[in-house]
């Protein structure tokens, strides 16, 4: 059994855009945290392009009756595309209006948030699934009764693209939503000296943790290895101690499909704090 350090460093390899949050979560536990990106998850211009049509005049979004986000990400890039729109995005009334968002990511959804989307907030129902995973969302969405729900998701450049973002639009469409999919902000591959910092730390056998928080960053770690001339086996073989910790289920059967054996995978998935708790506990029963 390998003893972890007196205080143990993690790697992990959140996008930018959510590094800090992870990274002040794992200090707070005691952890030195190495924040090692292989993903740049970000609206860019044409993703702000593609999505603004649906926000015009006359409204365009009274077409829909849903917006579902599946990440942060998707609303601050619906929130940059609407900008620059100096109206409400709604008409102040019609049938209820849903916005659907996973876990802590509806903290974005607040009363400003609202106001840009409609002018009677009484017409806009926020909806936060109890299981903060797509198809949680898709199951509190419920009977779609051929509705148009609106889906800004990623375009994934560089990588493969999952399977999530396939398997949430269909499961939307076998609850007869129909969903609309707008290609609303990139998931971009660091590129290939992204996993650095890790490679670094496994030739030291210095690495107690890495975590996970989508499927996408393993398949992003595992293709920077390869300019390291590492694949993952080798990397286990000169780091054994090196836990693997997974944010959610979705993310720990990501990574299994790619080769990558998780140890841990949070039960709590609303935020990162499950994964670091999960983590801790693991960490503290092994020294």
């Amino acid at each position: 059994m390998s003893v972890p350090t007196a205080t143990p460093t993690v790697a992990f390899t959140t996008p930018p855009n959510y590094a800090a949050r992870l990274a002040h979560l794992l200090a707070l536990k005691g952890f030195n945290p190495i924040s090692s990106p292989t993903l740049i998850v970000q609206p860019t211009p044409s993703t702000i392009s593609a999505l603004k049509p649906y926000l015009l005049p006359p409204p365009s979004l009274d077409l829909f009756s849903a917006i579902a986000f599946p990440s942060r990400t998707a609303i601050t890039a619906l929130s940059a595309a609407a900008a620059d729109i100096n109206h409400p995005l709604l008409s102040p009334y019609g049938d209820a209006f849903i916005i659907a968002a996973l876990g802590k990511d509806a903290e974005l959804m607040d009363a400003n948030f609202v106001h840009k989307l409609c002018s009677n907030p009484n017409r806009v129902r926020i909806l936060v699934p109890p299981t903060a995973t797509p198809s949680g969302l898709v199951e509190a969405l419920g009977d779609g009764r051929n509705r148009r729900v609106l889906c800004p998701v990623p375009v994934v450049v560089g990588l493969v693209e999952p399977p999530v973002v396939p398997d949430f639009l269909r499961d939307l469409e076998a609850k007869r939503w129909v969903p609309v999919r707008v290609n609303a902000y990139e998931t971009r591959w660091a590129g290939p000296g992204c996993a650095k910092q890790v490679v670094e730390r496994i030739e030291e056998g210095a690495l107690d943790a890495m975590v996970f928080t989508s499927t996408a960053e393993v398949e992003g770690l595992l293709k920077s290895f390869k300019e390291f001339g590492l694949d993952w086996e080798i990397a286990k073989k000169r780091c054994p101690k090196m836990l693997v910790a997974a944010h959610g289920p979705i993310t720990a059967a990501g990574a299994h499909r790619l080769g990558v054996r998780v140890d841990l995978a949070s039960s709590q998935f609303d935020s990162f704090q499950g994964v670091v708790d999960a983590l801790h506990t693991e960490i503290s029963r092994l020294s």
